[in-house]
């Protein structure tokens, strides 16, 4: 939300008898739980506040406009010919179509494949407007190799610039250098959630000073809290103050719908960027459609339906993209399977049932990484199954005994191991993107115990999955890794499937290094 002037007369919100000894224990759990790192200084302003989005305008001028220059030919003789100076308009219109893309406006995560086709387009536009420029003053436009060259040249400066800001964002707010400080009213589950979330994943940028809520819930109902509660939701302008705050989420709080109002609007008085997590969040995809009734506003839901026309062109495409890459990889096929014989005694196959699409049983092929041993996927089962009664971690990776050969090492490291599962895909028993299909006795256990884990079951199961993109493979989040898997069924679309595709080359080949 846009910066508002602060208000000279502040707005006081109600206080309740018993807010004052809840303001102590605030104070007394902030000096427990101690203060977070919370950056200062030129690199906070370049690379998150205002200087951000001032820094990338620069860039995406420095770099088009060299660009530009480098195609034309000019840097050298620092002259461009009357037919081509039409094109050195693309700069500005690049930039202008940029901005009303809202690629200028601030993020909570930079996302580069996100800001492909964005970028694509504007250049596009911006090279073509600038041909049709030179064709209303000159009577022709520039050549063709000048404006490809111009158009290509602009694209790539544009994106590898956005890329390494964007690397040098991430990294900084990784190692801490830089974060804004986040307030978080409401202090129960989801709130806790959120703290937990963003403690997490510092990419985002957001670092959790503490919660403000009239009656916060115990630490042990909402499954801990990583920073203190300071104070009922009256303290807003303390805290902000005394914390820096430069963020505030609203989460399920206990205050009445109205306080929470003011205190948004009084958020918005103080400069301060305010972001709610919705009631019904767990509904919510990016088909909404608003629409006004007076000044009433309505939010529309669409679905997804993983039974209707566009599944069916997805897994039309699945088995095409399928057929193919069991042709394009069939040396490294062939090379892998007798790696995996020669390896050890034993199949080159290993079959594992697991349960798919509207909960039929299926069998998973993988390559064989470990060495034979007796009832194997029996034990393996029954140890990860112990391990996991009353945690939060999902199964994986080695369960029980290493027995894995060097091969099974090397294989599992680079995920050729999975390479069989193409044949899950033409047998229409998987997807190639897709939630990962889990075992039987497992799908038991966390159906009873998972709030929507049966939801996954709508589609068909993927040889990778949004969750494996996010660096949730093997022993991590079992909870955090469901809520993805529900987030792609409910987001999904062509263009989500070729970015978990393209991630997961990315990520493949990061893991082999």
């Amino acid at each position: 939300m846009g910066l508002l002037r602060q208000s000279t007369t502040p707005t006081a919100l109600p206080l309740n008898g018993s807010q004052s000894a809840l303001r102590e224990r605030g104070h007394a759990a902030q000096r427990r739980w101690g203060r977070p790192r919370r950056p200062r200084g030129p690199l906070q302003w370049m690379l998150e506040g205002a200087g951000w989005n001032l820094a990338r305008a620069i860039a995406d001028l420095v770099l088009l406009t060299a660009a530009v220059l480098v195609a034309l030919g000019a840097p050298g003789s620092l002259s461009v010919s009357a037919e081509a100076a039409p094109l050195l308009a693309v700069p500005p219109l690049a930039m202008l179509a940029l901005y009303v893309k809202g690629l200028y406006r601030a993020r909570m995560r930079t996302l580069v494949l996100d800001a492909f086709l964005p970028v694509l387009s504007a250049v596009s536009v911006a090279a073509m407007s600038a041909a049709t420029i030179g064709l209303l003053l000159n009577g022709s436009m520039s050549s063709a190799s000048q404006l490809v060259r111009t158009w290509l040249f602009s694209l790539v400066a544009v994106g590898a610039g956005r890329t390494a800001l964007a690397i040098a964002q991430r990294r900084a707010r990784v190692a801490g250098v830089v974060g804004k400080p986040v307030l978080i009213v409401g202090a129960g589950i989801v709130g806790s959630q959120v703290a937990r979330r963003l403690d997490s994943h510092p990419e985002y940028g957001l670092v959790p000073v503490g919660f403000l809520d009239d009656d916060p819930r115990s630490i042990a109902e909402v499954g801990g809290r990583n920073v203190p509660v300071l104070g009922p939701v009256a303290d807003l302008d303390r805290v902000v103050r005394q914390e820096r705050v430069r963020n505030v989420v609203v989460a399920f709080s206990s205050a009445a719908d109205e306080r929470l109002a003011r205190l948004i609007q009084r958020s918005q008085e103080l400069g301060i960027e305010v972001s709610v997590v919705p009631r019904m969040f767990d509904t919510i995809n990016n088909r909404i459609a608003y629409d006004p009734v007076g000044g009433l506003p309505l939010l529309s839901f669409s679905a997804v339906n993983p039974k209707g026309t566009q599944f069916t062109i997805k897994h039309a495409f699945d088995r095409i993209l399928a057929m193919v890459l069991l042709v394009v990889l069939a040396p490294l096929l062939i090379a892998v399977a007798v790696a995996v014989r020669l390896s050890s005694p034993g199949s080159v196959l290993y079959r594992q049932r697991r349960v798919g699409r509207d909960g039929k049983v299926f069998d998973l092929y993988k390559f064989r990484s470990m060495r034979p041993a007796a009832d194997e996927q029996g034990s393996q089962a029954r140890s990860a199954l112990d391990d996991l009664l009353g945690g939060d971690t999902a199964p994986g990776g080695v369960e029980g005994a290493d027995r894995r050969t060097a091969v099974g090492r090397f294989i599992r490291r680079t995920s050729l191991d999975e390479l069989p599962q193409l044949f899950n895909v033409l047998r229409g028993e998987m997807s190639i993107v897709g939630p990962r299909p889990e075992r039987p006795e497992f799908v038991d256990l966390f159906t009873g115990d998972i709030v929507r884990y049966a939801d996954r079951h709508r589609v068909r199961s993927g040889i990778t999955g949004w969750a494996q993109v996010h660096g949730l493979r093997g022993q991590t989040s079992l909870a955090e890794r469901i809520e993805l898997d529900n987030y792609y069924i409910a987001h999904w679309s062509l263009g989500l499937d070729m970015k978990v595709l393209l991630l997961t080359l990315l990520a493949v080949f990061h893991r082999a290094e």
